[in-house]
């Protein structure tokens, strides 16, 4: 039986897209990931992906822009290229510094499309969660914080969870320690996730 295939889009260093492809080879995710995407060409991740022998695909808005056309347009060619090219089963954003539009997720009927964010729901929806977060404890609004695994909707960080776990923050933190503990757990909720989703997916 063939094991499910997984996309997956980054913007960075891609550490918790290593998690992904660690947990695949060790054979604790049972999927393949058929190609790693960024938008960004000097993308540590890709360099990973390349090395785990995955396909690897560059997408550059400033060439869409430079040529007049829109995020929108950008969107669409991005979506359109993983999904005719590639079918996933699961397309996970792993550090995807990008909002996607509603255009791209039609291309993705089956709402199948997952998003790691470093924050619990309802709590820090966008971007700079964690420094968010730590701000919030320091003036003594919150005293935790977490990472949450979701589906993706055009309204940012507000799809179905599919997991999440909490984080405390604890008095002796700098922000550095709060960003390796939350780190640290992303590596082990993104791979959680996606089993959830790809057992989700299985034909009852």
């Amino acid at each position: 039986m063939s094991l499910p295939t997984v996309a997956v889009l980054i913007s960075g260093s891609g550490s918790n897209l290593q998690a992904l492809i660690d947990a695949t080879q060790s054979g604790a995710l049972k999927a393949k990931i058929v190609v790693v995407g960024s938008n960004r060409k000097a993308a540590y991740g890709l360099e990973r992906a390349a090395k785990a022998g995955i396909p690897t695909r560059t997408f550059s808005l400033k060439q869409f822009k430079d040529r007049g056309q829109t995020r929108v347009d950008f969107d669409i060619h991005v979506a359109k290229t993983i999904q005719e090219e590639y079918k996933p089963d699961l397309l996970v954003l792993a550090g995807w510094m990008h909002i996607l539009s509603p255009e791209f997720l039609s291309y993705f009927p089956k709402q199948n499309v997952m998003n790691l964010h470093p924050a619990l729901p309802g709590q820090f929806d966008g971007a700079h969660a964690i420094e968010r977060a730590y701000e919030a404890y320091k003036e003594g609004k919150v005293d935790h914080t977490g990472v949450m695994v979701h589906k993706v909707i055009a309204d940012v960080d507000r799809g179905q969870v599919i997991t999440q776990r909490t984080i405390p923050i604890h008095p002796t933190d700098s922000l550095e320690d709060l960003e390796q503990r939350i780190h640290s757990v992303e590596h082990e909720i993104i791979v959680e996730g996606a089993q959830i989703f790809l057992h989700e997916l299985k034909p009852q």
